[in-house]
């Protein structure tokens, strides 16, 4: 007998055949959004939930899941979503997609700064709405990248791939993480043992940390006084890690010249000034929206529960 998989979101169609192929799947053809009593009633007799971070697994959704399932195999690299000491303690494994979504979140982060610092959302409403009217040496005039100092807050995975992307417009890398990389990684980026000594030395400031109660609003109003006047921030990693006032307020003032930002708190309800203000850049979580991406992080996922229901230990276990 097949294991039986419920599957929250619609999956892309090359990973929706394997898992049909291999087990008994419970699709989600209309790519609905469960409500938590929706995913315990429907996971029912399931050996196994394969989960976006749309789905939220509380400590209180964990308890009521049914005894049946044994793994959430996430289709995601951040598991903060889940409530994984509350797993532990139920015996439920977890697991998550790494590496795969590196490439194509750094592309997303450079698009963010390079569309924060040359006003693209700004151009592009003026040429769609017929606002543009002529040219001048004063019009729309943003900040250049190429040079300039790129600090990056976690320099993992896609902080490395975004630093290395950066140096192609002789961006000079900063980093801060919880500890020292060695050098064969940094690739000659300068170490900050702490966001504070960081803040002063970036014109850019691209945020890859993961959400943990570490981070949470971790780019606040003391941090952003430290930033040089007309400093750039992006964020691609969660929406959890800024203080949303304390960002806007800054972009109002013109501390920060513009913000970049495809992750949000409350996503896809957000803070309505970022909406307001003319010098933010918005995209809606797209970092990993590729179809090699999206392909590979479904293969990523199911390589774990092949893992799990051959009684080997998953390659990326997080719980």
């Amino acid at each position: 007998m097949k294991p039986v998989i419920l599957v929250t979101r619609k999956l892309p169609e090359a990973v929706e055949e394997r898992l049909l192929r291999d087990y008994m799947p419970r699709l989600n053809p209309d790519d609905h959004l469960y409500s938590s009593d929706e995913l315990i009633e429907s996971a029912s007799g399931a050996d196994a939930i394969l989960p976006c971070h749309t789905e939220r697994f509380t400590a209180q959704v964990i308890q009521r899941l049914p005894v049946s399932v044994r793994i959430i195999a996430n289709y995601s690299v951040g598991f903060d979503h889940v409530d994984v000491e509350a797993a532990r303690s139920r015996g439920l494994v977890v697991t998550n997609t790494p590496d795969v979504l590196s490439d194509a979140t750094a592309e997303v982060t450079i698009m963010l700064m390079l569309g924060a610092a040359r006003r693209a959302g700004e151009g592009e409403r003026m040429v769609r709405t017929g606002t543009w009217r002529d040219w001048s040496p004063s019009f729309m005039v943003g900040t250049q990248m190429t040079g300039k100092r790129l600090g990056i807050v976690g320099l993992g995975r896609v902080g490395r791939v975004t630093a290395r992307r950066a140096r192609g417009f002789d961006m000079i890398i900063h980093y801060h993480n919880r500890r020292r990389l060695p050098p064969d990684l940094e690739e000659g980026a300068v170490f900050h043992p702490t966001p504070e000594d960081l803040m002063p030395h970036c014109d850019f400031l691209a945020l890859h940390c993961i959400s943990s109660p570490e981070t949470y609003r971790m780019l606040n109003a003391d941090r952003i006084a430290l930033l040089p006047d007309g400093a750039i921030v992006v964020n691609a990693s969660r929406g959890t890690v800024v203080d949303d006032d304390a960002l806007t307020a800054a972009l109002k003032s013109g501390k920060i010249a513009a913000a970049g930002l495809d992750v949000y708190n409350g996503e896809p309800v957000i803070h309505p000034e970022y909406r307001a203000l003319q010098n933010t850049f918005l995209m809606p979580h797209i970092g990993s929206a590729t179809k090699e991406t999206r392909d590979a992080m479904g293969f990523r996922a199911l390589e774990n529960l092949d893992a799990f229901f051959a009684g080997r230990e998953p390659p990326d276990r997080v719980a």
